[in-house]
């Protein structure tokens, strides 16, 4: 037999798997175009929706009525000089003949603004209506001091929560220029979201602007006409999440690979993730505290280093976006099914604990609280409910990470006692917790939850919140024994006898004595 002709087939082999590679590749930027287009349909269907065929009320104030406020002048005009003769630029502070580097120019006006009053001279805030159901006739969040939009602004502080002090940063070192404005192309929600009744309640909702993930598309026409800077507080996105822990979770059987929501072997899982900047709606903040708006401003101002000096003079302004981290939602399965109440939802609310959850410290029960709460809202999922995990920017329970190590200290250089473990915090901050779980509820209310059947927590806190807030919880689940690391068990035990929630004992302050957590040097062999 004469041999086959193997470069013939070769040939062929090599032009099938060109012609795969050139599907592939198209497949891939169809697959690019349709996802673009959904967060295009996304964006406009949430619109629709938020407006709800509800044409805007002449009689009603809203921003459409208010008249277009004066507007600042341009770079270059004589009256937006900067203000380089207060940091000495260009001196001759040095022994060298060589001239300065070139400087950037500047976008600061040569008088520096500590604060405004209502009435002052072009100073005409946006209308904002807070708890109006129809995001016209409420308005938008403006809180930009940009050029443009300054004289408009209708919030105190700036986007960004804590990183609004990089912004300042990147503005001074001439790295970023005031007069930038967003390019919102192809950045539209992932998932479309509400609008639900709470989102029109000024008492279900005070710490969140419930239509801060649509603000550019809601407000276009200001944004186009008026130049004035609207900026989103929400962002949905879609993700793939891997954690080491979930691998075993699924060799152990725990976890059972689905292909849609827990994908793989390696517990890799399919996410849908929205993030939220705070805003604070003053007056409701205050009561859900029980005080006073006045005293709310005050503190604010006063244990900022007066920072805002808004607080005080613009009674007129009722909103406040807070220098705080803000809150992140991990949904498992159908983001719509977070507000059915005909199936089943699995909720962990989580507070950030740096330590623990991103570096494995053994010392509390944070990271296995956390994935247990992502293993048991993905089988939830998975069994055609909604599994939720929500993050907060609550490091050391709101008292920082500095003041976390400083107890860890006092624990340490002594006997690390479970029955002493809140008063070696009292000691140092002057309370044990900070993270004020009375407006933690809002984002349960904007993302349409209205019950909670399976309760992954064992904080009172939590729980008390959630439930004064008029969603009930079914069940709650605590944190498996097994899961549970020896030396976090002073940090477990005293909360228990502080309150929390178990299905076990709760020890007298006689036993939490006999509780000690393990010493510096000690170590496993």
């Amino acid at each position: 037999m004469e041999p086959s002709d193997d470069s013939g087939l070769n040939a062929k082999l090599d032009a099938i798997i060109a012609s795969i590679n050139t599907l592939r590749l198209e497949q891939a930027q169809l697959a690019s175009v349709v996802d673009a287009t959904n967060g295009r349909v996304n964006a406009l269907q949430g619109v629709q929706q938020a407006q709800n065929g509800i044409t805007q009320d002449v009689s009603q104030p809203g921003w459409r009525n208010a008249p277009q406020s004066p507007q600042l002048d341009p770079h270059g005009h004589p009256s937006r000089d900067n203000i380089s003769s207060i940091d000495g630029y260009g001196r001759d502070t040095t022994l060298s003949n060589s001239p300065p580097p070139p400087r950037k120019g500047s976008t600061t006006t040569s008088k520096i603004i500590l604060t405004s009053y209502p009435g002052q001279a072009g100073v005409d805030p946006l209308q904002m209506s807070w708890g109006e159901s129809e995001p016209q006739k409420r308005g938008p969040v403006v809180a930009s001091r940009n050029p443009s939009t300054i004289k408009r602004r209708n919030a105190i502080g700036a986007h960004g929560g804590s990183y609004s002090i990089y912004y300042a940063l990147a503005v001074a070192s001439h790295q970023l220029d005031t007069d930038h404005k967003p390019d919102f192309t192809n950045t539209e929600p992932a998932a479309n979201i509400g609008p639900f009744k709470a989102w029109g309640d000024p008492k279900k909702i005070v710490a969140m602007d419930p239509y801060g993930h649509l603000a550019p598309w809601l407000f276009k026409d200001l944004i186009t006409n008026e130049g004035v800077d609207i900026r989103p507080t929400i962002a949905i996105t879609r993700a793939h999440m891997k954690i080491p822990e979930l691998e075993e979770s699924v060799r152990k059987g725990r976890l059972v690979p689905d292909g849609k929501i827990c994908l793989n072997a390696t517990g890799e899982l399919n996410v849908t993730k929205f993030a939220v900047e705070p805003t604070w709606y003053l007056p409701g903040v205050a009561a859900r505290f029980g005080i006073s708006e006045g005293e709310l401003r005050r503190s604010l101002f006063e244990n900022t280093g007066g920072s805002y000096p808004e607080l005080i003079t613009r009674n007129d302004i009722k909103l406040f976006l807070p220098p705080i981290g803000g809150l992140t939602v991990y949904c498992f399965g159908d983001p719509a099914k977070m507000s059915d109440p005909n199936v089943k939802l699995a909720l962990r609310v989580h507070d950030e604990c740096n330590g623990s959850d991103v570096f494995g410290s053994d010392i509390c029960t944070c990271r296995p609280y956390l994935i247990f709460g992502i293993e048991e809202a993905v089988k939830e999922a998975q069994q055609g409910g909604s599994g939720v995990v929500i993050y907060f920017r609550k490091e050391g329970r709101a008292l920082g990470e500095v003041t976390k190590y400083l107890v860890y200290n006092a624990r340490k250089r002594s006997s690390d006692k479970a029955s002493e473990y809140f008063q070696r915090t009292e000691n140092i901050a002057g309370v044990k917790d900070m993270r004020f779980q009375a407006l933690m509820p809002d984002i349960l209310h904007w993302l349409g939850i209205q019950k909670i059947d399976r309760m992954l927590s064992m904080s009172n806190m939590k729980h008390d919140a959630i439930v004064e807030q008029g969603i009930p919880i079914v069940e709650r689940v605590p944190i498996p024994d097994e899961m549970i690391p020896e030396d976090s068990r002073v940090e477990i035990d005293a909360k228990i006898h502080a309150g929390y929630f178990t299905m076990g004992k709760t020890m007298t302050m006689e036993e939490l004595g006999n509780v000690h957590g393990r010493a510096w040097d000690d170590v496993d062999h």
